[in-house]
């Protein structure tokens, strides 16, 4: 059978023009062509030999993280598609938060949604990050995150997915694939099997989904399958493993229950494809990550994350090197032709699904950060805030009884940026009328001098850290002072701008909110209801109190 004719069905559905230019480009491929298109490449900054070293490798396409500077994205992405001799993919996190696009409209990310909980709402958010992502190039998003964040202290799903309810993740992402994928972006869950139950990092570490079959197939089963019946056009193969479904085939496994998934035939072939009945592209998860390395040496496992049932390879540190590997593979029949043709053609048939089989679109400049985009984001932004608890009734402020402010924080920390960024709220606070201190290390704090202890949290989702928790000994810079509460005596409320549960380093805080998400419209918004000028959100995504049952006083 030509393996094009699955290019019919769903969720591609292509129609005879669309097949017939997958049909004449797989053909006309070189066979340093077919190993190019087995690749995305991640892209960053100016690297003024990019473009020539993508013209050279001839990968399937790049995943770009933009700059603020939209002449140099969109010549960039111009230039780029107009060198590549089959239409590139340009793919994105579309996550939203410090992840929005900086040349696009500032967007609430994933669980500032799940707190909010309106569809609709969800669905204006997620159309104008597809219709910003198709304006500068972009057609495949690696979104929407479907784990489920069971395990509070997990680092890594923490504000990039949808919370703890499987219904709630359900709707939510389905709402996201609907509108990205109306726009012409192809939509992505991850991370298969699932994460959320291990609160370690699959940059750190393959980490292990440790559900039995019954109840993997009611949370995650019942997730991906109604991802698939929506059409999702594809599914990020991640480094976590499920010894559930291994086991069950095969009792004396041993250690190959915990294979990774990119790398795991039973998961992505008899799983996802045969039990699940997914016909779409599957990508693995990014290669250089430790889950992937850690488990077998990359010249043993990267033929296997394209044999094993994966059609393309995520991100190299070395793109040559992994080029030469895959070409060497695929000489020597490690990646069998079988593959290499089932590959290839879901890669070219999510081209043609985008519409790059018509060729690639210019940047449409026009279409980013609009008035309206902006107005209609913000107002969904300022629904998010929600206050977890005020057990001494400190709420609202006023400059009358709250004058003099000591704000204690880190910063907002962010992957990828070697500082940590200042909040936006104290100067905000500021302009209100406050008298605001920022506390440093090794400073006392004495109840005469204050009206208001505020303490401030910047850390959503974080890649390769293991743990988001409360330091005190980095907050307060003394082994002693770690030990110090000041709230019986000094007026005190913590707010978190991202990861929801440092209640479990501080359950006697007297006032808690969460704010999910560090951007500085988030910042105005907590602003306006600390004020008593905009009401809180009632609900919460996640146990903020973490299952500890004095937290709640």
């Amino acid at each position: 059978m030509d393996s094009t004719e699955l290019l019919r069905q769903a969720p591609f559905s292509l129609d005879d023009a669309a097949v017939d230019w997958v049909k004449a480009t797989k053909a006309a491929l070189s066979d340093a062509e077919k190993v190019g298109q087995l690749f995305v490449f991640h892209s960053m900054g100016k690297d003024p030999e990019e473009l020539a070293r993508l013209a050279r490798l001839k990968p399937a396409g790049i995943t770009r993280n933009f700059s603020p500077d939209l002449d140099y994205e969109a010549a960039f992405i111009d230039a780029m598609q107009a060198a590549a001799s089959v239409p590139m993919f340009v793919s994105a996190d579309l996550e939203g938060s410090r992840m929005s696009l900086a040349v696009g409209t500032e967007v609430p990310n994933p669980l500032a949604l799940a707190a909010v909980d309106d569809v609709q709402a969800s669905r204006t958010v997620s159309r104008i990050m597809a219709e910003e992502a198709r304006a500068i190039g972009i057609n495949w998003s690696f979104t929407p995150v479907i784990d489920i964040n069971h395990a509070f202290r997990s680092a890594i799903v923490a504000t990039r997915g949808f919370g703890s309810s499987v219904e709630v993740i359900e709707r939510q992402a389905l709402a996201q694939i609907a509108e990205f994928q109306a726009a012409g972006v192809a939509a992505t869950v991850k991370h298969w099997p699932g994460e959320g139950y291990d609160d370690r990092d699959q940059h750190l570490v393959t980490t292990i989904n440790p559900l039995s079959k019954p109840d993997w197939e009611a949370t995650f089963g019942r997730l991906y399958r109604a991802a698939i019946a929506q059409g999702v056009m594809s599914v990020m193969s991640a480094h976590i493993a499920l010894p559930s479904y291994i086991l069950a085939q095969n009792p004396d496994a041993g250690v190959e229950a915990y294979r990774p998934a990119a790398v795991s035939k039973a998961l992505n072939l008899d799983l996802l494809r045969g039990e699940l009945g997914f016909n779409g592209l599957i990508v693995s998860d990014a290669t250089p990550m430790a889950g992937f390395g850690a488990w077998a040496p990359r010249s043993e496992m990267l033929p296997e994350v394209i044999e094993n049932g994966c059609d393309i390879i995520l991100f190299s540190r070395d793109a040559e090197a992994d080029v030469a590997l895959i070409t060497a593979a695929v000489a020597d029949g490690r990646i069998s032709s079988e593959r290499l043709d089932q590959a290839l053609t879901r890669i070219l048939g999510l081209k043609a699904w985008a519409g790059l089989h018509k060729g690639a679109e210019k940047v449409n400049r026009a279409a980013l950060a609009r008035p309206e985009s902006k107005a209609q984001a913000l107002a969904v932004t300022q629904r998010a805030p929600t206050l977890v608890k005020d057990v001494k009734g400190l709420l609202p402020l006023s400059v009358a009884k709250h004058k003099r402010v000591l704000v204690v924080t880190s910063g907002i920390i962010v992957p990828f940026f070697p500082q940590p960024i200042p909040f936006d709220l104290p100067e905000m606070l500021k302009a209100e009328g406050f008298e605001v201190t920022l506390h440093t290390p090794g400073m006392v704090p004495k109840a005469q001098d204050y009206d208001l202890m505020l303490y401030l949290f910047g850390e959503e989702t974080l890649l390769t850290r293991g743990r988001i928790f409360l330091d005190w000994l980095k907050i307060t810079g003394n082994f002693g002072a770690a030990m110090v509460r000041h709230w019986h005596e000094i007026p005190t409320l913590m707010v978190s701008f991202g990861y929801p549960y440092y209640l479990y380093d501080a359950p006697r805080a007297p006032a808690y909110v969460n704010a999910y998400a560090t951007m500085p419209s988030m910042q105005a918004a907590v602003l306006e209801c600390l004020m008593g000028r905009a009401k809180w959100n009632p609900g919460s995504p996640v146990d903020a109190f973490c299952g500890l049952p004095d937290a709640r006083y």
